[in-house]
C-alpha cells in the first residue's frame, strides 16, 4: 500500500504545480478551484493509503524483489447474477434528476435508493440464493 500511497501524493504535488501554471497563465478561478480539488483528493486518499499502510504493516505488493503471485488470494465475493446494482444505479440517476426536476421527484428517487440499497443488502437473506 505504501506504492499507492506515494503514487497518489505524488500525483497531488504534480497537480498542485499544475494549478499553479495554470492560475498565472490563464487567470480563470473556475479551472482552478477544480484543479484545487483534484490537489485536496489526491493528497487525500493518498494520506489514508499511507496511514493505512503503516497500520498494517507491510504487504506483498511492497515488497521489490516480490512475484505477482505473492498477492495472490481471495479478494472476496462478488455476486454472478444479481440485478441490484442495476436497480441502485437508476434509483441514483432518478434522484439526481429529481434535483433537476423537482422536488417531488427527489424525495421518490431517495425512496428508490433507499429500498434498492435494501435488496442489494439483504439480497443472500432470503430467497434461492439464501445460504
Amino acid at each position: 500500500m505504501k506504492v499507492q500511497g506515494w503514487l497518489f501524493i505524488l500525483c497531488g504535488i504534480f497537480f498542485a504545480a499544475v494549478d499553479v501554471v495554470y492560475w498565472f497563465w490563464s487567470k480563470e478561478p473556475v479551472g482552478t478551484t477544480a484543479m484545487a480539488i483534484s490537489v485536496g483528493f489526491a493528497l487525500m486518499i493518498g494520506y489514508y493509503l499511507m496511514y493505512t499502510a503503516r497500520r498494517i504493516g507491510d504487504q506483498p505488493s511492497d515488497d521489490k524483489q516480490g512475484e505477482i503471485s505473492d498477492d495472490a488470494g481471495e479478494l472476496g465475493f462478488f455476486s454472478p447474477h444479481s440485478w441490484w446494482p442495476l436497480f441502485v444505479c437508476l434509483a441514483v440517476a432518478l434522484a439526481t434528476v429529481g434535483l433537476v426536476i423537482g422536488w417531488w421527484l427527489f424525495i421518490i428517487g431517495v425512496f428508490a435508493i433507499i429500498m434498492a440499497m435494501i435488496g442489494f443488502v439483504f439480497e443472500y437473506y432470503r430467497g434461492n440464493f439464501s445460504h
